[in-house]
């Protein structure tokens, strides 16, 4: 997606959006992330963009955008919180720092009453919303590209955290169109069989 398609999107259901921000979160966004690739090769700044473009369907705010944008800059460039905070401001920095602080997180059990905790330590410590927003637009997002991850048991360990983690997520904070994408991802890679034999019978 196009810098001027993502501006237009968030102008469509808000006229009154920070354009200036938006468009220097986009530039800043893929000069940090430069010529990193992800395991389909395309340029890792395609994720971002792609995330942003999640949140835009659910209309957030200019700042939970940017937010989309910037929100692995910290974890995977040689950007700054201070540096975030200095160029787009207290609130996108907290917004990123918070995303920053859950992808840094692992699930360290399968067990389900380890799952539960985890969420509810996921809940807790995302003190605004769009900090689990953005996360889920980057779980959908990292879920649509599995496919293009070489290893069976990588691909198998995200998609049942997904199942464990992500998919109550959302059901808990009543996104049911994230809960069901990622249910349905998730399943698919976990039970391709299974899968593939319910898609033939519908």
């Amino acid at each position: 997606m196009r810098q001027y398609e993502l501006v237009e999107r968030v102008k469509c259901y808000d006229p009154t959006a920070d354009e200036d921000a938006l468009k220097r979160a986009y530039m800043f966004s893929m000069e940090a992330h430069g010529s990193q690739k992800r395991a389909s090769g395309d340029p890792y700044f395609s994720h971002p963009v792609e995330v942003a473009g999640i949140l835009t369907e659910y209309r957030l705010d200019t700042a939970a955008i940017v937010t989309g944008l910037l929100h692995d800059t910290v974890e995977d460039t040689v950007a700054t919180i201070e540096e975030i905070e200095f160029l787009f401001g207290e609130e996108v920095a907290q917004l990123v720092d918070g995303v920053t602080k859950l992808s840094k997180l692992e699930l360290q059990s399968q067990d389900t009453r380890h799952a539960e905790n985890f969420r509810k330590l996921l809940l807790a410590i995302s003190e605004d919303i769009r900090v689990l927003l953005v996360k889920l637009a980057d779980r959908v997002h990292n879920m649509r590209t599995l496919r293009h991850i070489p290893h069976q048991e990588k691909r198998a360990r995200i998609a049942r955290e997904t199942m464990d983690i992500y998919v109550p997520l959302a059901e808990r904070i009543g996104i049911q169109e994230i809960k069901e994408e990622l249910e349905e991802l998730a399943f698919g890679e976990l039970y391709p069989e299974v899968a593939e034999s319910i898609e033939n019978r519908l």
